[in-house]
């Protein structure tokens, strides 16, 4: 696979501040009105186009929901009343177009061939179907398959997004605009997972799929951030998606204006070169600069301490004879050593050089806290470290860490990392935490620094 932005090395030795339109079509088999979801008001819910077949009926069922949701939220939160949309849903599947199928096109007057492997909300006046959903129902098909069936409630939730900031406003840019859909969207997933829906589901067990699917949705890794049409990257996204299911819809409305920090970005001369990819060697000689460094600056200026810098080891197979034999990410608290596992870090370059580091980080940050007197051994010790993880992720993100700065992607493959690897029993599964909440406390020590962390800050 291609692998995403990398760590990659600089020559700035700075230390500074702490970082603290699309549219939718339902297509489906023609039919006069698509019916509404099974318990839905008669006439509630009508998509043209619907055939009946699983794809249909989840985002049927999402679209009932969500009218449902945004009545009772948008008041509480914009003021006025939520007018539902006017200009009606549609199914399309592009490759399999009947002769005058959609004969005043879908929405806003679009030729349905257009939505091929997308969905989009269109309001533009004096076209018809106006304020209206569009998606392929092909392609929301191939995401239940892959990423679970909740995957085609989420591209209508993202959607909806959309048809509520053109009621109340968004935020201007296109990365703005489409991640406080994505957030809206997380809003209303923690909405549905709280059993309020009255037709969708969505269970603890699917977040972690939810969050893979965003990665196919994700801009290509170098896009720029100003680009017309620009998403966001996978960390961007997920992260705006977990802000919503965490702090509802007053958070979405508030916290996406012009000085929200976003990670995609442009490659450089020097990344186009390498794909930003630093060599294995190369990299895990600058983790072991960049950990110290950091944890160094950080107890001198946070925590008024001094830090005794753990060195860090590789091994194969076997753990040192100080931690049990079966992790593969190790901290010793006798002797003061980190420790990892080869086997496990070489996996993890494959899905970029910066996961490998998001690996080594979080031992190194068990050994932080051991030394801010907090048990290695605490259940909670390991959400901590990964939290603690987010915090040096956002200080390298930020240039503030000696010799090494992030490349466009490296935040994707810390979200990958977590959610493929940091569930494994021998990795992070001992905390008995989900992908999802591994991505989630990242995140927030990636956002709110270390006084999300439990260290007494």
């Amino acid at each position: 696979m291609t692998r995403p932005g990398l760590l990659s090395v600089v020559a700035s030795l700075a230390l500074g501040c702490l970082l603290s339109g699309c549219g939718v079509v339902v297509v489906g088999a023609p039919t006069p009105a698509g019916r509404a979801p099974a318990g839905a008001p008669p006439g509630d819910i009508s998509v043209t186009g619907a055939t009946g077949d699983p794809v249909d009926v989840l985002a049927q069922d999402a679209l009932a929901d969500l009218q449902t949701f945004w009545s009772e939220q948008f008041p509480d939160v914009f003021g006025p009343d939520f007018q539902p949309l006017t200009g009606g849903y549609f199914s399309v599947d592009p490759g399999d177009l009947r002769r005058g199928e959609f004969p005043d096109g879908v929405g806003c007057g679009t030729d349905p061939r257009e939505a091929e492997n997308n969905a989009f909300y269109c309001q533009a006046p004096n076209t018809s179907h106006s304020d209206s959903i569009t998606y392929d129902r092909a392609f929301l098909a191939e995401l239940a398959d892959e990423y679970g069936r909740f995957l085609p409630a989420l591209v209508m939730a993202h959607e909806y997004g959309h048809a509520v900031q053109a009621r109340a406003g968004s935020p201007g840019s296109s990365i703005g605009t489409e991640t406080q859909a994505d957030c809206y969207a997380g809003a209303w997933g923690a909405w549905v997972a709280d059993g309020r829906a009255e037709h969708s589901q969505l269970r603890e067990s699917e977040l972690d799929a939810v969050l893979r699917g965003y990665f196919l949705l994700r801009d290509p890794v170098g896009t720029s951030p100003r680009e017309q049409s620009a998403h966001g990257s996978y960390f961007d996204r997920v992260s705006a998606f977990q802000e919503g299911f965490d702090d509802g819809p007053e958070a979405c409305r508030d916290r996406f204006g012009p000085t929200r920090v976003f990670t995609q970005g442009t490659f450089s001369d020097a990344d186009l070169l390498t794909q930003g990819n630093a060599p294995y060697e190369q990299l895990v000689s600058l983790v072991d600069r960049a950990l110290p460094a950091f944890w160094d600056r950080a107890f001198r200026d946070v925590f008024d301490a001094e830090f005794a810098a753990p060195p860090i080891e590789p091994f194969t197979g076997s753990a040192p004879d100080c931690a049990p034999s079966d992790r593969a990410l190790v901290y010793c608290a006798d002797g003061n050593v980190v420790a990892y596992d080869e086997d496990l870090t070489d996996d993890a370059y494959e899905l970029g050089d910066y996961a490998v580091a998001t690996a080594i980080a979080v031992p190194y940050a068990l050994g932080a806290r051991d030394q801010l007197g907090l048990d290695p051994a605490d259940p909670d010790a390991i959400r901590s470290a990964v939290c603690l993880t987010g915090w040096f992720s956002a200080q390298v993100f930020n240039r503030q860490v000696p010799d090494v700065r992030v490349s466009p992607g490296d935040l994707d493959e810390s979200v990958l990392f977590l959610l493929t690897y940091g569930v494994e029993e021998d990795v992070l599964g001992a905390a008995e935490l989900s992908g999802f909440q591994l991505v989630d406390i990242f995140r927030s020590g990636f956002v709110e620094g270390a006084g999300a962390c439990e260290v007494g800050v």
